[in-house]
Formats: C-alpha cells, structure tokens, sequence
C-alpha cells in the first residue's frame, strides 16, 4: 500500500517542462505561491491509502450508474497499481461522461489529476489515478476484451453492490 501514488500529478506540484506548468508562476512570490496554492482547490491528502481512492472511485461510478463494476485486487501482483475497477456504460456518451465525471471529482475534492486516455472514442476509457486504474466500456467492447478473465482467477470478482 502506497501512500502517494508514484503516476499521479499533484495540480499543487507542477514544475517546469510539465504541460500543465505556467511559466507565470515562477515570477510569484513565495506568499503568492501560497494563495494562489491555497485557491487552487483542495491538496492531496497524504493520508489517503489505495483503499481511500477506491471507495472514491466506486462511489463516483455508482453516482454516475455504471453497470457491472467489478474490482480486482492487484496488490501483489502487479506493480501497475493496487487495484483494477472495471464498469460499463450504455452508450459512448454515458462512457465519456463517467470517465469525464470521476477525473474531475477526483481533481476537485482530492486534488489528484489523473491520465486519461480513449475519451475521443468513448467506446473503452483508461483513467490512472495512480493505485487504482479504471477501465469503463461499452458493454460489447468489453464483452470483446474481457479484462476480467486475464486478471482474475476464475470466481473471484468483487462486485459493487450497487452494480447491475
């Protein structure tokens, strides 16, 4: 169990040649730094365990009426992550949308920025938050990949209570 997620970007963190980074920052003041830190939006909590991020995961995607979420454990398994969540949406819409949605809960309330990448196509979306990576589909491509079955040994899915 990780503390601080080793692939994740802290909004509060950015340094020069990033993306995300703002070359007007460097002319800031220390106590502007501080403000603009402070106004920015909540820090990451360097408390919060995989299991934290998981249960903020789950319940993003049950807000959002994913179907069939199913979490795998990878810890020891895996240096990837610690856990696996897999969920379905209906449509590409509803897919891009529950993607869309946890990125930014996961910004606003927790201060973690995420990767996300297949949004364009919404047919199977990959969000890393760092411990535990999502992977939502459309229920015929995920019939066609079958993530479950190469990560699980047979029977032993946890399934969200909520899910369908």
């Amino acid at each position: 169990m990780r503390r601080h997620p080793r692939n994740v970007i802290y909004a509060s963190s950015l340094a020069p040649g990033h993306s995300a980074y703002r070359k007007e920052d460097d002319d800031l003041s220390p106590d502007a730094h501080a403000a603009q830190a402070a106004s920015t939006g909540p820090r990451p909590d360097p408390q919060m365990t995989s299991e934290d991020l998981l249960k903020v995961v789950i319940d993003s995607l049950e807000d959002d009426k994913a179907e069939d979420i199913v979490t795998i454990d990878l810890r020891g398994r895996s240096e990837m992550g610690d856990f696996m969540v897999i969920a379905s949406g209906r449509s590409t819409r509803q897919v891009a949308a529950i993607a869309e949605k946890l990125a930014d809960r996961l910004k606003q309330d927790h201060g973690i920025l995420s990767k996300m990448e297949g949004k364009e196509t919404a047919d199977w979306v990959l969000i890393d938050t760092g411990d535990v990576i999502v992977h939502v589909f459309r229920p015929e491509v995920r019939d066609f990949y079958q993530l479950e079955k190469m990560w699980l040994p047979s029977g032993s899915a946890t399934r969200s209570a909520a899910a369908g």
